[in-house]
């Protein structure tokens, strides 16, 4: 376990792809995803841009505002999504997005520590659609010699479970086919 936590630890390169993507997906929950998420949809990465998890108690007005600098035009091309609650959450919301879109691609943007659970979670939820990781680096969350700052160490245990948990997922709970939730709510309203 030790070996596989190392390995966890070690941060993603930055993501290096030029070509833009149908959508960028911001998961809520950490400093710098949201205004990251901005400036890519500024540098024209996504046409679209959908925030999952976001509080109810949030607008698209104020979500603009705390992300910083965001350009008056964005308001056109974001969506709120208040439905998920954890990363699986985050995975089945933006599926359904997506899918009302025809989307086809994203650009994933979360904390790296978050990054590896994230990409499980969404290649299971869409199995079609190419997803490029655009992992932060959160100051709290030290990337370099992390085993030295105090809170870091601590948080990457968590994740690392937590990844592990979801990797091992399948093989205790069945699999529903996407779109099941759909079909359950027609049979049995």
């Amino acid at each position: 376990m030790a070996a596989g936590l190392v390995w966890f630890a070690i941060p993603p390169a930055p993501e290096n792809r030029a070509a833009p993507t149908d959508a960028i997906v911001v998961l809520t929950g950490g400093s710098l995803r949201l205004p990251s998420g901005v400036d890519l949809m500024r540098e024209g990465k996504g046409r679209a841009m959908l925030v999952s998890g976001v509080n109810r108690r949030v607008d698209l007005d104020e979500l603009l505002r705390v992300s910083g600098d965001a350009p008056n035009w964005l308001s056109c091309c974001v969506a709120i999504g208040y439905q998920a609650e954890n990363t699986a959450g985050n995975a089945q919301e933006t599926a359904r997005w997506m899918r009302e879109r025809g989307f086809h691609s994203l650009r994933l943007v979360t904390a790296w520590y978050h990054m590896p659970r994230s990409l499980l979670e969404f290649e299971r939820a869409m199995p079609d659609v190419e997803i490029v990781p655009h992992p932060v680096f959160p100051e709290p969350a030290k990337d370099q010699r992390w085993w030295a700052w105090h809170g870091t160490g601590p948080l990457l245990l968590s994740e690392y479970v937590k990844y592990l948990a979801t990797l091992l997922c399948p093989l205790f709970v069945p699999a529903r086919p996407l779109g099941s939730e759909l079909i359950e709510a027609a049979v049995h309203p």
